[in-house]
């Protein structure tokens, strides 16, 4: 028969055209040989000179995975199931001290290495330890995840059986994130609202299209498996992943999660939706993590437990069971589940064991395998098999319910419970040894066909997205794709969307250019940082005053000021304070959501749930203690500025993170606007009229601190909202343009408590 594929050199692979099959790739200097099979050219991984079943891209992908698995060794399949920890690319800076990275054993800096080439690291747990997932973390350009991927694929396809590693991202488009994983981006993506901002448009068509749009830009950045969305219903004010979820209406999230989902990974016209524009997407965190008990977050040991006052456990599972599980487009399902860090207090009926979610063999093997029938893979959050740290607030392994057990045993347990997948962990030696111990406790043919099931879930997704055929990318493709402005400008949009106005006081807004305006700088004291380190002292230029002043004479007092615009945080707390622990207290302290010193009088009595290794109390309990915003000084420039100001105009722009008591600073502005993490000039925008406002609330802001501790940490919408002095009330929905309140068909759809 005549051949139907010619050979193609491209930049650092070649590519092999198929004519109207597959196209393939592989590395310039790949040992992996090509057979012909009825004219058409398939990789022959195996070097038998036969097409095996899994080199076969005619076949189905479910297939393929079945062949592959079946041949695979217990030490492949160890790989398969590690989740490397954060990768920098290039790793050098501050970071690197932290995630680490050698070359050649020397630093970056030292080494005189490219940014694209491959840590000592990255060598290693890829050809020792066989992993194939690799979280990438910092990208320093685009060239340089091009580079590095395609270095990556070319070492993965001479070792074993060829399996293409399929890189994954935490989110990389959000605008003002602050999150651990952002902030050493050097790729020019797009930037878009995310998470809590995308709700406040309240519109999942808008969801979807960003869906589409990210997992271009990822694709062409060598990522296939997005470590989103995350669909927590927050229910709880005070949590600090708030910001990150669609919020706490139920229908919301479940549409949201939908769109975002069909949007990452869809390949369109695709029999069956998967393909080469598919991104897998990994939803988190099952069963929900948005009712930690009074804030606190599992990321600490002092926030393991998530509480459920209000007998709510089966409201948080719907964005799982109606959004996730059950997609309107051709993939039908999430393709992994993330279960959250926290033990789930009381939601074990069956062996009420209290360990954290991943090892409880009733919350994923009972619940999620059988009765909700999930069978992608579930992939354990980052960290959970390593040791706890020596404090409560340290920054360590999160290994929540099991401290006691070793490494070993823990990975056990989960593999027990129905985990496919440990999150963290570049090292197979734990892995091999829970397998051992499957062994004589179960026999070799039950952990082989044990760890063979986890092997067919974790290769259906390298199949599904085309990785086997070709994991290589063209460097012209994706800087071409990579931050187009079609892609930039559509990101820009919704960042706008976001933006809501909740008072416009004698028509405040919007500010005519070119007139002087005062905009304070602002001071946040020491606090626990996402890593639990101590933050230095500082004073914070606003990022929106450079903005400001492209089309505003910036004043530096505000008696020469025609108006002026104050930039100010949502209140920054800890629920935790070493110092109380040293002085004989239990640690605990409350979150606070206002900015002034806030004394808990109201809070429950006793916690509902506690017990750890490193406390002798099981009460978490912090009624009557005090706790003030490490940002306090945010609400004094603002009333600073008032008073200076006199009867000229206040604006007050609010980054918010987790819903605030307002009452402070409401009355001494006369404009507010909350954004949820954009760029300054989106807020500029708004400012001047260049856009008019059109976000919606997507939470409830409380009356007081009272309301916050009255509600229930798994029931949302339980709490009396703050009225304004124009008589507004900040509740879920409520949003301003510059005719006055908003109402319309996204009003109109999504109610409080519908």
């Amino acid at each position: 028969m005549k051949q139907k594929w010619k050979r193609i050199q491209a930049d650092g692979y070649v590519r092999i055209d198929n004519g109207d099959g597959q196209a393939l790739g592989l590395a310039a200097d790949s040992p992996v040989p090509l057979l012909t099979v009825d004219g058409y050219a398939f990789k022959d991984f195996l070097r038998t000179g036969e097409l095996a079943p899994y080199e076969d891209w005619r076949l189905s992908s479910e297939e393929r995975a079945r062949d592959l698995a079946g041949r695979l060794s217990i030490e492949d399949i160890a790989g398969l199931m590690l989740y490397s920890a954060h990768q920098l690319i290039p790793a050098r800076g501050p970071q690197a001290a932290v995630f680490g990275g050698t070359y050649g054993g020397k630093s970056y800096e030292e080494s005189g290495a490219n940014p694209w080439d491959l840590t000592d690291q990255q060598k290693k747990f890829i050809v020792e330890d066989r992993v194939r997932h690799v979280l990438i973390m910092k990208l320093e350009s685009t060239e340089a995840a091009v580079r590095w991927n395609n270095n990556l694929q070319a070492l993965a396809e001479r070792v074993g059986f060829g399996i293409p590693a399929n890189n994954s991202s935490d989110p990389r488009h959000g605008a003002g994130s602050t999150a651990e994983y952002m902030g050493v981006t050097g790729e020019p993506i797009s930037k878009w609202a995310n998470g809590i901002g995308l709700s406040a448009s309240f519109d999942p068509d808008s969801v979807k299209e960003f869906g589409e749009i990210a997992s271009a830009e990822y694709r062409a950045l060598g990522i296939t498996t997005a470590l989103s969305p995350q669909i927590d219903l927050s229910t709880e004010p005070r949590w600090m992943r708030f910001a990150d979820t669609f919020g706490e209406h139920t229908q919301m999230t479940i549409d949201m999660t939908r769109a975002y989902c069909d949007g990452f990974q869809t390949t369109k016209g695709s029999q069956d939706g998967w393909g080469k524009d598919s991104v897998n997407t990994m939803v988190k965190h099952f069963p929900g993590g948005g009712m930690c008990e009074g804030g606190r977050d599992a990321h600490y040991a002092y926030g393991k437990y998530a509480v459920y006052p209000g007998g709510n456990f089966e409201e948080h599972l719907k964005p799982f069971t109606e959004g996730a599980f059950s997609l309107p487009g051709k993939t039908g399902k999430a393709s992994a589940v993330m279960p959250y860090y926290t033990i789930s207090q009381g939601a074990d009926p069956k062996n009420g064991e209290t360990v954290g979610n991943s090892y409880n063999q009733y919350l994923i093997g009972d619940l999620l395998r059988e009765k909700l029938g999930y069978d992608g893979v579930v992939c354990t959050d980052w960290g959970i098999t390593h040791d706890m740290g020596k404090t409560e607030e340290e920054f360590a392994g999160k290994c929540w319910g099991v401290e006691t057990l070793t490494e070993a045993e823990r990975h056990l347990k989960a593999l027990e419970a129905g985990v496919d997948q440990f999150g963290g962990n570049n090292d197979a030696a734990p892995v091999l040894e829970a397998y051992g111990m499957l062994c004589e406790k179960y026999g070799e043919e039950a952990a082989q066909a044990r760890f063979r099931r986890s092997a067919y879930r974790l290769l259906l997704n390298i199949f599904r997205t085309g990785l086997f055929e070709n994991p290589y990318l063209d460097l012209q493709t994706s800087l071409a794709t990579v931050g187009c402005p079609e892609f930039v400008e559509k990101g820009y949009r919704s960042q706008l969307r976001s933006i809501t106005m909740l008072k416009n006081r004698s028509r405040t807004l919007p500010l005519q250019t070119g007139i002087k305006l005062y905009v304070p700088d602002r001071f946040v004291k020491s606090y626990l940082d996402f890593m639990s380190h101590p933050t230095q002292p500082r004073t914070i230029v606003p990022a929106g005053k450079a903005a400001l002043a492209r089309c505003f004479t910036l004043v530096d007092t505000p008696e020469e000021a025609d108006a002026a615009v104050c930039f100010v945080e949502s209140p920054i707390s800890v629920g935790y304070d070493p110092e109380d622990r040293e002085q004989g207290g239990n640690g605990y302290v409350p979150v606070t959501l206002q900015y002034r010193p806030y004394q808990a009088v109201n809070a429950r009595e006793h916690s509902l749930a506690g017990g750890d290794p490193l406390e002798e109390s099981r009460d978490r309990g912090y009624r009557g203690k005090w706790n003030t915003a490490a940002n306090e000084a945010d609400l004094d420039i603002v009333l600073d500025t008032k008073k200076r100001m006199g009867d000229k105009p206040v604006v007050t722009v609010v980054s918010l993170k987790n819903p605030m008591v307002m009452a402070e600073l409401e009355p001494y502005t006369d404009a507010l606007l909350v954004e949820y993490g954009v760029t300054p000039q989106a807020v500029v925008d708004v400012l001047t009229g260049k856009f008019t406002p059109e976000g919606l609330l997507p939470v409830q802001l409380p009356a007081d601190m009272d309301t916050v501790e009255r509600q229930c940490e798994d029931v949302a919408f339980d709490m009396t909202c703050y009225r304004d002095s124009e008589g507004h009330t900040y509740d879920f929905g409520f949003g301003m343009n510059y005719d006055g309140v908003i109402q319309d068909e996204r009003t109109r759809r999504y109610r409080k408590g519908e």
